[in-house]
């Protein structure tokens, strides 16, 4: 009973001399089960080989920190072209699945079309008011919590719809019908309400709390 004990000690106690010595006859270990450590080899990558970064050698390692120069891929750096937005990858020629879709602007709609005709494209809130209720409500569905959204919202109030904050839905008065009111903050009328899920207007009856719309 002791000496069963005494062996259970030792496997649990990976520390003790017994289960060291234990371990070291049975199972020898061997020079490539860990890896040694070569300090040459791990001195490329620290600050002893900072100077061949500062005398600019040729090497993987030089080319690996500092990169490569644009200038050699091909691209036409003269040019007006935004190379980020229209570049997708360097290898999209010989890549066996797109990167992404192609697509190509327009020639009248490009910035640099539009500034040789004195036309500029300008900031979002000089045109939000030409854009029509379906675009406002793009916008206001595709850009939470974003300026743009705020400014949709704004230009939808101006055009006399409002924002149910129950039912968050967009809706606004029929203005053929004139609603009734059948109590304190409370009418009942015709309104056409907006849905975004089927993408649509739509015109019910409807009894609206005053207090449920967002002004």
């Amino acid at each position: 009973m002791v000496t069963s004990i005494a062996t259970t000690t030792s496997i649990m106690n990976p520390l003790s001399s017994s289960a060291m010595a234990s371990s070291a006859d049975s199972a020898p270990v061997s020079s490539t089960s860990l890896p040694t450590l070569n300090h040459e080899s791990i001195g490329k990558y620290g600050l002893k080989n900072l100077s061949s970064l500062v005398r600019m050698e040729q090497s993987d390692y030089t080319n690996y920190a500092i990169g490569q120069d644009i200038s050699k891929c091909g691209l036409d750096l003269n040019s007006d072209v935004e190379i980020l937005k229209n570049w997708a990858s360097p290898w999209s020629e010989t890549s066996r699945s797109e990167v992404e879709p192609f697509f190509q602007i327009p020639t009248f709609l490009q910035n640099s079309t539009l500034a040789k005709k004195g036309k500029s494209p300008g900031a979002i809130e000089t045109k939000i008011q030409s854009l029509t209720d379906e675009t406002l409500f793009y916008i206001f569905y595709m850009k939470p919590r974003d300026t743009l959204q705020e400014y949709a919202a704004r230009e939808l109030v101006a055009r006399n719809w409002r924002y149910h904050k129950d039912i968050q839905v967009w809706l606004t008065k029929d203005s053929n019908i004139e609603p009734v009111l059948i109590g304190q903050d409370v009418e009942k009328g015709v309104y056409i309400f907006f849905d975004p899920h089927n993408w649509e207007k739509i015109r019910k009856e409807f009894v609206l709390h005053y207090s449920s719309v967002q002004a």
